[in-house]
């Protein structure tokens, strides 16, 4: 099984990336890539500069990774309530390459903050619009107050009942 992996962040230091890939290592039997969005940095998205541009092929290329895989997990960031801009502008870029983007490939979507409500909100608008990509959504799961539940130095979920959830979330992608 081939699984693409990103967190939902242009962050060198992202949170979210730490958990997505966790969260990816927690997979028997799969070849997992872990995508970096710094990696498809676009100009910003309209209908002016897909006039100008088309595609870039910045944006085929991230389309092109989850055409090849065969399931996805990534983990949202939320800026004021929503979600990350980079992520928004490769989404809405990758959007025009195919408007089914997640291609049906079975999914599993995270979110993780510092404070205590865990990118809920944008964990929500996430969960919410997947059918209209064509995520096949397995599981969700918001990670609250991530400084106090993950290890960053050793990578892994330090408390118990959220790593249990984790696993479980996973588990639906084997």
């Amino acid at each position: 099984m081939k699984v693409i992996a990103f967190a939902a962040s242009n962050s060198k230091k992202s949170i979210n990336k730490q958990l997505v890939t966790y969260a990816a290592s927690l997979l028997e039997d799969a070849q997992v890539e872990v995508l970096d969005l710094n990696d498809y940095e676009l100009p910003l998205f309209s209908v002016d500069k897909e006039e100008e541009l088309g595609q870039p092929q910045l944006a085929q290329d991230f389309v092109a990774k989850i055409t090849a895989s065969d399931a996805l997990i990534i983990s949202f960031a939320e800026h004021n309530g929503s979600y990350a801009a980079a992520y928004k502008n490769l989404f809405d870029w990758g959007s025009r390459v195919n408007n089914k983007i997640f291609q049906d490939k079975p999914a599993v979507f995270l979110a993780t903050s510092p404070g205590a409500g865990g990118a809920a909100n944008v964990l929500a608008a996430a969960v919410n619009s997947a059918p209209h990509f064509k995520a096949d959504l397995k599981a969700s799961l918001s990670v609250p107050s991530f400084k106090q539940n993950f290890d960053s130095e050793k990578g892994y979920l330090t408390n118990k009942a959220l790593n249990e959830q984790l696993i479980a979330a996973i588990s639906h992608l084997q």
